[in-house]
This record gives structure tokens, sequence and C-alpha cells, in this order.
């Protein structure tokens, strides 16, 4: 083979590499695309993981009366909240990202009411939804703190209740259930003898 046969198919290898490479490269931006879709269906933060609302809940999560939610029911056909067996309202999480949705058209747009039905027929994905209210939030940390230090406080008191009997060896026997109880749970883990079968010692 000549020089200038070996230099021509150098120039189309190279030339077939820069395509190849070429036709992979537009895989990045789908999985920018994917990224971007989970981030958008996670949703508002309701302060809860629930899927299902009773009525007073959603009143505290919108921040309106119980009244105005089941007014909203009657002017929007898209809420639909279902029964539970005790026959109460039970709201959907899509139900209540849809009164958010309502209440962000009609009190921060200033929508009626055949306006914001109008917007919600037309595009009802891209309407904003109002922030959950924030006395809901707030109550919902509370909660979560409130139940943080109550954890602490049992640690606390376990804490000191096992040093107060680990400092009295007679308290120690008596919560553990006696010397008796004692040696029997040692006996059954492993930890110690009888003492009539312990092996005399070696003598000095």
């Amino acid at each position: 083979m000549s020089g200038a046969d070996e230099d021509a198919g150098q120039t189309s290898r190279r030339k077939a590499a820069s395509e190849s490479g070429a036709s992979e490269a537009p895989a990045k931006p789908r999985a920018r695309g994917r990224t971007k879709k989970v981030s958008a269906a996670a949703g508002p933060d309701l302060g809860s993981d629930k899927l299902y609302f009773k009525i007073g809940e959603v009143a505290q999560i919108v921040g309106v009366p119980a009244y105005v939610l089941r007014y909203w029911e009657t002017e929007f056909k898209v809420i639909r909240p279902q029964k539970s067996r005790t026959q109460q309202r039970v709201y959907r999480r899509r139900d209540v990202e849809t009164l958010l949705k309502i209440k962000h058209l009609l009190y921060a747009k200033k929508f009626t009411i055949a306006g914001a039905r109008q917007q919600l027929r037309l595009g009802g994905d891209a309407v904003e939804m109002a922030p959950p209210a924030s006395s809901y939030l707030a109550s919902q940390s509370l909660a979560a703190l409130r139940e943080s230090l109550d954890e602490m406080i049992a640690w606390v008191e376990n804490a000191e209740t096992m040093a107060s009997t680990a400092a009295d060896p007679v308290e120690f026997i008596r919560t553990h259930g006696g010397a008796r109880a004692l040696i029997d749970e040692a006996a059954a883990a492993g930890e110690a003898q009888p003492l009539l079968q312990r092996t005399g010692r070696e003598p000095l």
C-alpha cells in the first residue's frame, strides 16, 4: 500500500470517528429533561407525606374556612372529594393542590369565579399555586419539634434512671427482678457459672 493510500485511510477513519462522536452527543439534554420532570412532579411542600386529608386539615393548609371549601366545590367541578366510611369529606393530594391554585387565582390574581374556572379549564397544569398557609406550616414545625423534645426528655430520664441504679447495687438488683433473675440471665447468656460448678483456684 502506498503512502498516499495510508494517508487517505487515516483521514477517512478520523472522519468516521468524529461523525460517530457527534451522533452520540445529544444524550445529555434528555437526562436534564428527566431531572426537570422529576423535580416538577414533586409538588408543593404540604408539611406531610399523607395522600388524603380531612376537610379540617385542608382548611388549615389552604388558609380558608371549611365553608369556603364547600362553596368552591359547588363552583369548581374539578374538586371531587371522596367520602369516608363515616361520610366525612376526604380530599386527595391533587384536590389540595387544585384548591391552592384556586386561591391564587381568586386572591392574588383577582379573578372572578368564572374567570378562575376558565383559567383552570384552559391550562390548569400551568396555573401557579398559592403557598400553604404559614400558620399551618408553623404548626407542623412545632409538632415535629415537640416530638424531638419528647424523645430527648425520655432519653435523659432513662439515662438518669440507669445512672442511679448503677450507683446503688441494691436498687440495681431490685429493678432487675432480684439476684436470682440476674444470675439466671447471666447464665443464659453464658457470662456466668453457677457457684458450685466453678473450678477451684490453683494454690499459690
